[in-house]
């Protein structure tokens, strides 16, 4: 393997006998340490001596070169004379460490943990023990303060927690609850704001029979959240306390014995793990698939894809293969129904990734599925933007997958033109034909997760055209599919449908219409999906109140409004009677976002309008509110209604036309 670096304590590294490499002084650390930072890209000379000082001495790009020979000599001493080095090399404009996966201990102990999820408990706690015996200390230890090592730093920090965490589970799993209390412990004790160490030091501590301490500790971690870090406890905690004190049978249910399915998973994990090398594109690809994969789980699932996503495009990169690079962005073709973000960070960094990589491809039409996935990438990942990109990267992915005998790139395809469909009001019948072009497009060719999303667009689609009939029927074809297929996500669009369907009635109490909202937020919990549920509860019950004809309406700006906010604010503020802060708050508005809330946003604008007898804006809202005439305000979310635009149109025009 030759030498071996370790940056989980002090920067170091060790020969293939095992003995101390010596790096002599701490620049030369410093340079090795910031090269396996960038984990085998180059860092350019420029950067390397940004990093090293604070203000750069006459000569420093000289030291740099020193410092890596230096390196080089250390750490290939039985190099011959002038020929190059195999692992620190020059390339461009700077360095790289060709360090291959095992030859890291941080790199070893990322690969350890993952694995450990794949194995069964007694080996799994085997495995995370060994991983854990790697660390001599913080990661990077003698360069904490360095700015270019924060990140790693931190984010090794989490993930040794998390192997902490997962080693518990593991324990918990084996039938050793009492042996795993004083751990998780003293583990809670270190870092209070992990809520699942909480929850796995009540569990232990419950299947030891000590009920009355589980509770007591899942009440002290509510209490040091909430006085320490000004946070309630999560779903996670919230269910845990509600089953001790239910005495759920889940609770004393240890691990299952594996399943024939489960062991020709691991079986068939372990072949592939020993016959494709670690470092294979090959692998990066499946790998690609088993994200997709595990997004459409939903929940934990859906949370840990989107930090595997990023991980899987940056390992790509890494190559320097725009081709590769390209298709592993392209694989993740998960179907989107929701017009909102749930990580608008990560999209942005996806959607860069895939614009460098469209502009290495290669030309020719060898190349346009692949280009014609970029570019629908970039249609989804831009939805609720107002950047034009979004709509071209669309449109030029519909006419590319057009011409290609393609189907599953062309549904890919269809589902950014959706993505892409909310840039104005009444675009609902836009939105159906995609849904029904998805739904036969899926069906005819077994795609099964496309023909479910043509269903749920056609949800909502239907839904804003008042014709509920046929968004009942696809509500019901898209459910039995969920349940042949397991497919959870879909039971909170359909059980959030079942809210907006008894609203849209006009039978139900403001009381009735609350409950069923409600009930159908709590699907949200654990989801995974906080560009849907932020703010979504308290904008549902202002629509059934204001649907109920309730005066003045209530508003809770205490509540977590997420990105309505700014449209629910003028209303607050006039309820208060500060009328001049809720006309300077209105006029603030931009345009709703490019999302499935547009026309709803333009309702709210509205009843603060009519309220201040505000011409100017209630022109200009009638004006975005036109292209909907004869459909209905905010369903086609399929989340809640605003009632019929015609309504508030009419109710516009008269506040126009008053004195």
């Amino acid at each position: 393997m030759g030498v071996v670096f370790g940056v989980l304590g002090p920067v170091t590294a060790w020969d293939a006998a095992g003995a101390p490499v010596a790096l002599k002084g701490p620049r030369h650390r410093a340079v090795l340490a910031r090269l396996i930072v960038a984990r085998r890209r180059v860092v350019p000379v420029g950067l390397l001596v940004d990093d090293l000082w604070d203000v750069p001495p006459p000569g420093a790009v000289g030291a740099v070169r020193t410092f890596v020979a230096a390196l080089r000599r250390a750490l290939e001493p039985d190099r011959a004379p002038r020929t190059p080095s195999r692992l620190l090399v020059t390339e461009g404009p700077g360095y790289a460490l060709r360090a291959e996966p095992d030859q890291v201990d941080a790199w070893r102990f990322e690969q350890a943990v993952s694995a450990a999820a794949e194995l069964p408990p007694d080996r799994a706690q085997a495995a995370l023990d060994e991983a854990l015996g790697w660390w001599r200390g913080p990661a990077y230890a003698d360069f904490a303060d360095e700015p270019w090592a924060r990140a790693e730093r931190s984010r090794l920090a989490e993930l040794r927690l998390h192997a902490v965490e997962r080693r518990a589970q593991a324990r918990l799993d084996a039938g050793l609850a009492a042996e795993t209390v004083p751990d998780l412990d003293a583990h809670v004790s270190e870092h209070p704001w992990r809520e699942s160490g909480w929850r796995l030091l009540a569990l232990a501590l419950y299947r030891t029979g000590r009920q009355a301490d589980a509770l007591a500790v899942l009440r002290r971690a509510r209490d040091i959240l909430a006085g320490q870090l000004g946070l309630d406890p999560g779903p996670e905690l919230r269910r845990m306390e509600a089953d001790v004190l239910a005495q759920d049978p889940g609770l004393d249910r240890q691990a299952e014995p594996e399943s024939a399915a489960a062991r020709l998973w691991t079986r068939t994990a372990a072949d592939y793990d020993r016959t494709v090398a670690a470092g294979a594109r090959t692998r990066l690809e499946s790998t690609v698939g088993l994200i997709r994969d595990l997004a459409v789980t939903g929940g934990a699932g859906l949370e840990a894809a989107r930090g595997h996503r990023l991980a899987a495009v940056t390992a790509a990169e890494e190559f320097g293969d725009p081709e590769l690079t390209a298709r592993v962005i392209g694989a993740y073709d998960v179907p989107a129904i929701w017009t909102r973000s749930d990580d608008p960070e990560l999209a942005r960094r996806i959607v860069a990734a895939a614009e460098r990589a469209l502009a290495g491809l290669p030309p020719g039409l060898a190349h346009d599925a692949t280009r014609a996935r970029l570019l629908s990438t970039i249609a989804l990942e831009m939805r609720g933007t107002r950047s034009p990109r979004g709509p071209e990267a669309a449109a030029e992915a519909e006419a590319l997958a057009r011409r290609l005998d393609d189907p599953a790139v062309l549904a890919f395809a269809l589902n950014g033109a959706f993505m892409q469909s909310c840039t104005r009001a009444g675009l609902a019948a836009r939105r159906d034909a995609i849904g029904a072009e998805l739904v036969g497009l899926s069906a005819r060719h077994g795609l099964v997760a496309f023909e479910i999303l043509g269903h749920l667009v056609r949800v909502q689609a239907r839904g804003a055209l008042a014709d509920f009939p046929a968004a009942d029927d696809h509500a019901a074809q898209v459910g039995r599919l969920a349940e042949r297929h397991e497919r959870p996500l879909v039971d909170v669009f359909t059980r959030w449908y079942a809210a907006l369907r008894s609203a849209a009635s006009g039978r139900a109490s403001v009381a009735e219409m609350e409950a069923a909202y409600r009930a159908a937020a709590g699907t949200l919990d654990g989801a995974g999906m906080p560009g849907l549920s932020t703010g979504l509860l308290p904008l549902a019950l202002l629509s059934a109140r204001m649907l109920g004809g309730r005066s003045p309406i209530e508003i809770d700006m205490e509540d977590d409004w997420g990105p309505y906010r700014p449209w629910a604010e003028p209303l607050a503020l006039l309820n208060a009677g500060r009328r001049d802060e809720a006309r300077a708050a209105l006029h603030a508005l931009p345009e709703p976002p490019a999302d499935l809330m547009y026309e709803a946003m333009c309702c709210l604008e509205a009843a603060a309008a009519l309220d201040l007898g505000d011409k100017p804006l209630l022109e200009r809202t009638r004006d975005r509110l036109l292209p909907a005439a004869g459909e209905l305000a905010g369903a086609g979310s399929g989340l809640l209604t605003f009632g019929p635009v015609d309504a508030w149109l009419d109710r516009i025009e008269r506040g126009l036309a008053a004195g």
